[in-house]
């Protein structure tokens, strides 16, 4: 259950229960989630709240290229250092309302300050926009899952808001077994999608082509794990061969 879930303490949520009876998170974990990957690359990317949650959000925006936008009063000195050398625009100021989501793809509301959480949901919503409140899932359209980011492989887990503690030991399992090699492997086969589009007329023969690299013998990941990237391009070169139309 999310922290700012619990029974007993003070509401943060717009259903404003005065005291929290947890209502907010009933059916929580029945909630189909559609997972999607987003190209933030010269987007508009809004994050309220200048504390240390802040700053994790603006670190995954801008490892993601996006044109991030903090809006709060005070700032750590990390988020600080990061708009002095230009990477942030920074307006040193109080949420002010929908004017500051004018252009804007996503915005994180990251504050200890219940009222202007609501706000940012809220005038989001009426825009249809992305919107989410850190550890508040009533007042999220969108969760972020915990990310394992290895050169262009990424690779999410969730568990619907229930544990991110238990998100981050799959992180944790997950970036050891599926790390560099996968994704040299990945950038490796990303130069053959060109031969493959223009030589092999169907989506069936491609697949069965790239398929039977990533699955053949010997396998690709335990040579590029022994070092070996030569004999990698050999296995492509030699499939590249067998497939070619006569």
């Amino acid at each position: 259950m999310p922290a700012q879930a619990y029974a007993g303490k003070e509401c943060v949520c717009q259903l404003r229960r005065g005291i929290c009876d947890q209502s907010c998170v009933q059916g929580m974990l029945d909630t189909p989630f559609y997972i999607a990957c987003l190209r933030l690359t010269g987007r508009r990317c809004l994050v309220v709240g200048g504390g240390d949650v802040g700053l994790e959000k603006v670190e995954g925006l801008l490892a993601c290229d996006g044109d991030v936008v903090l809006v709060a009063p005070d700032a750590v000195p990390q988020l600080r250092e990061l708009a002095g050398e230009g990477s942030i625009r920074w307006e040193r100021r109080e949420y002010a309302g929908p004017a500051d989501l004018e252009g804007t793809f996503i915005a994180i509301a990251a504050t200890n300050d219940t009222d202007v959480n609501i706000r940012v949901y809220e005038d989001a919503e009426r825009r249809a926009m992305l919107v989410n409140v850190v550890d508040v899932p009533p007042l999220c359209n969108f969760i972020l899952p915990a990310i394992v980011r290895t050169g262009p492989l990424a690779i999410a887990i969730s568990t619907a808001g229930a544990s991110p503690a238990l998100a981050k030991r799959i992180k944790r399992q997950i970036a050891d077994e599926y790390g560099e090699p996968y994704a040299r492997l990945a950038v490796i086969l990303n130069e053959a999608r060109g031969w493959a589009k223009s030589t092999l007329p169907t989506y069936q023969d491609r697949k069965a082509f790239f398929e039977g690299i990533v699955n053949g013998e010997p396998d690709p990941v335990e040579l590029l794990r022994a070092g070996d990237e030569a004999a990698v391009r050999d296995l492509i070169a030699a499939a590249q061969a067998s497939h070619a139309p006569a």
